[in-house]
């Protein structure tokens, strides 16, 4: 009878123990299939239905921990336009960094640069040289707005993190390169709106999150 007791005490500490030991190895396993089976690190912000011109979603994010940028655009010696950012708690990604399918990182992606609301420039630098002949005579708007590498716009309290510099193109003199006297360059020449003559002109832009271009 002491024998049977036994080994009943001897077989129900054996299921107790098989019984912890699965537990012990069904929560290994499936803490290491979270860490290293594909589980995706936690979104940047919150991808807004917004969307720009393009169809692009607006990511939204805290105004705190948000990129900005800021424009200047002057006229070249030579030809056209430079184009100078600055930005702020943002991070220019190389060529070939844009990928969708990859999750957006916290202040780090491209500049889109625009002429009058139309896709210019993919920047990857906070400069650019903005060829003449693509500005025509009269006042255009020049927008520079920042993006993620997977195309998500970083935008604050619904708008678009962005900034914006206007310049006015006049008729054309003569270019500073040429050395007859009677010959002259198609370049248009800048010149400040409501000023009767001059060729120098500061486009600047400050940071400006109130609404889209």
């Amino acid at each position: 009878m002491s024998w049977t007791r036994a080994f009943l005490v001897v077989l129900a500490a054996c299921a107790l123990f098989g019984a912890l030991l699965a537990g012990i190895t069904a929560c290994d396993s499936g803490g290491g299939a979270g860490e290293g089976g594909g589980a995706k690190p936690s979104p940047v912000g919150k991808v807004l239905d917004d969307t720009d011109e393009e169809g692009w979603n607006y990511r939204e994010v805290d105004k705190k921990r948000a990129p900005e940028v800021g424009i200047e655009v002057l006229p070249d010696a030579r030809e056209g336009w430079n184009v100078r950012l600055t930005v702020s708690d943002f991070r220019f990604s190389p060529a070939g960094t844009k990928n969708t399918k990859k999750p957006a990182v916290q202040g780090r992606g491209y500049a889109l640069l625009r002429l009058d609301g139309r896709p210019l420039a993919e920047l990857r630098a906070p400069t650019h040289h903005l060829t003449g002949s693509l500005v025509t005579r009269g006042t255009h708007k020049i927008t520079v707005r920042l993006h993620a590498d997977d195309d998500t716009v970083w935008a604050v309290d619904g708008a678009p993190v962005e900034s914006t510099a206007d310049i006015t193109v006049s008729d054309p003199v003569p270019s500073a390169t040429t050395t007859a006297p009677t010959t002259t360059a198609p370049t248009a020449t800048p010149q400040v709106s409501g000023q009767d003559s001059g060729r120098s002109m500061r486009g600047r832009g400050s940071p400006n999150h109130g609404g889209k271009a």
